[in-house]
């Protein structure tokens, strides 16, 4: 969910909140909102979520449109009340109505789900709209979602590409990513790697592990970029620390050839192992079918080796990574 949370009149200090807890007392909503916002997100007292969800719906049914919209979200979520989807689009609908584009996108939201409403792909075409047209880069991205699938409005790419663009732009995540997978298949757009190289990159940089893997793929066949082993196994294992099973089967791959890194068993092993466990359907059984391969050529001594690997592995934060790599960069 997108809790927006209004910055006017909130100041930092324990005599600030002292004063506005004074104003939001005598009954101003403004204030009330603000001292929500406070307690919702820990700005100069505890968090405290039910105390939040008390000032916003003190604000809420004073018309406060944005605190109409955070007290839909506590209900949405369950974080200081009883977790109430019919609620939530109570006053979701409330502050949408009042323009309110995170309302509106979060309205979108419930009815594209089902929760609160009954399911309507057009009703919620209806409001990603409203909200992405205010600029909204998650009800652009959501919007370009419904073209491309052809769900509460025709399938169209072209106009797919033009909202996750515009999402994309405002640095929205996953806007980026399948950007990158429109110029990659040429939906849309003429196919372009180059192009579809640049939002991959841009997407991987802040820690996306499928961009990441895509990227170790675009680098392994040469597509967008020149081809570079040792590049496609640094994208490869990002993702792969992070738990991308097809990230770390490809890793595994690149271990068992000598791509890009010394040739290793019971590395290959371990990644495949990981990969394997992480997966179902066709893929677990490519993914295990390499195990079992990778095994018929390895002693005894580097199988257990392998197995002791991937017990020991546990997934990595992308802090944790990143911090990782600007240790080696120094």
């Amino acid at each position: 969910m997108f809790l927006a949370i209004a910055a006017a009149g909130i100041l930092a200090g324990q005599t600030d909140v002292e004063a506005l807890k004074a104003k939001a007392e005598q009954g101003y909503a403004e204030a009330q909102h603000n001292l929500g916002v406070r307690y919702d997100t820990g700005q100069g007292v505890p968090q405290n979520y039910a105390e939040a969800v008390k000032w916003y719906r003190l604000a809420a049914e004073q018309g406060i449109a944005q605190a109409q919209s955070n007290l839909g979200v506590r209900y949405a979520t369950g974080q200081g009340v009883p977790q109430n989807y019919a609620e939530a689009v109570k006053w979701y609908r409330m502050a949408a109505e009042q323009g309110n584009a995170a309302a509106q996108y979060n309205l979108g939201v419930m009815h594209d789900n089902g929760e609160g409403v009954p399911q309507n792909y057009a009703e919620a075409i209806k409001w990603y709209r409203l909200a992405a047209e205010q600029g909204n880069a998650a009800a652009q991205s959501n919007l370009g979602v419904r073209y491309v699938q052809g769900e509460g409005v025709p399938q169209d790419d072209a106009e797919a590409v033009k909202w996750f663009r515009m999402a994309a732009e405002q640095g929205y995540a996953s806007a980026q990513y399948t950007l990158g997978v429109m110029y990659s298949k040429g939906r849309g757009v003429p196919q372009d790697y180059a192009v579809a190289v640049k939002w991959y990159r841009l997407v991987a940089e802040q820690g996306y592990a499928a961009a990441q893997y895509t990227l170790g793929v675009m680098y392994s066949k040469g597509e967008g970029v020149p081809q570079d082993d040792a590049e496609a196994i640094k994208w490869y294992r990002l993702a792969a620390e992070q738990g991308n099973a097809a990230a770390q089967y490809n890793l595994g791959v690149m271990y068992a050839n000598g791509e890009g890194v010394p040739q290793d068993y019971a590395v290959a092993h371990k990644w495949a192992n990981l990969a394997a466990s992480r997966s179902q359907g066709e893929a677990l059984e490519s993914f295990a079918k390499t195990r079992v391969a990778l095994a018929e050529r390895m002693t005894p001594a580097q199988i257990a080796e392998a197995q002791r690997l991937a017990r020991e592995w546990k997934p990595k934060t992308w802090d944790e990574l990143k911090s990782g790599l600007e240790t080696e960069s120094r």
